[in-house]
């Protein structure tokens, strides 16, 4: 594993960008986590409003959450390659690096859509809920006929976790893309030549 920062500046901008990518996923990762975690004791022991009834965004909030465990090791992998880039007898070609950086960028892509789209139905569904109230504001007691619905505290942490998991991938996104722009155009490195 690398300790200190290299020489190469290409390695050095691996180095720097998989060490602030990391360390901020897993801090958003674990905050993530622990609100899913504290949201399903909530809903086991007390139900968290009409949320039960769409468990496919459950699901998809789970495979949201997985891809950016996933993008949270893709940036570790990042600054194992800045040790690779900066040694001469173990430096990848250039194909091999973009590869690698745009196999982050398609995952920390792939993990935006999905929370976008997560956040899609959640926000219909909210403002569906708040259509058939009075205008006025939200009921204590129900008088329409039909299923109980109401919006809950539950409600509001499944959609605070979806807008920091988007903020996380937006960040990372960006990271990814600064990275792949810098291992194209590097010429710190003769083996590293930009591609054609």
């Amino acid at each position: 594993m690398l300790r200190s920062a290299p020489d190469n500046r290409l390695a050095k901008a691996f180095w720097r960008t998989g060490w602030v990518g990391f360390w901020i996923q897993l801090a958003i990762l674990l905050i993530c986590i622990g609100l899913a975690v504290y949201a399903l004791i909530a809903d086991r022991n007390a139900g968290i409003g009409t949320r039960g009834q769409l468990g496919v965004l459950k699901y998809l909030t789970i495979i949201s959450l997985l891809i950016l465990a996933f993008t949270t090791f893709w940036s570790f992998r990042y600054i194992l390659l800045a040790g690779r880039i900066a040694d001469p007898a173990r430096c990848p070609s250039a194909s091999d690096v973009r590869r690698t950086v745009g196999i982050g960028v398609g995952a920390s892509t792939v993990g935006l859509i999905v929370s976008m789209v997560i956040m899609l139905f959640e926000v219909t569904q909210l403002f569906l809920y708040f259509l058939n109230v009075p205008k006025a504001g939200v009921p204590v007691i129900q008088t329409t006929s039909g299923p109980a619905t109401w919006v809950s505290a539950g409600d509001i942490l499944n959609f605070a976790i979806l807008v920091f998991m988007t903020f996380i991938e937006v960040i990372v996104l960006a990271l990814g893309l600064w990275l792949l722009f810098r291992a194209s155009t590097s010429e710190d490195l003769p083996h590293l030549q930009p591609a054609e």
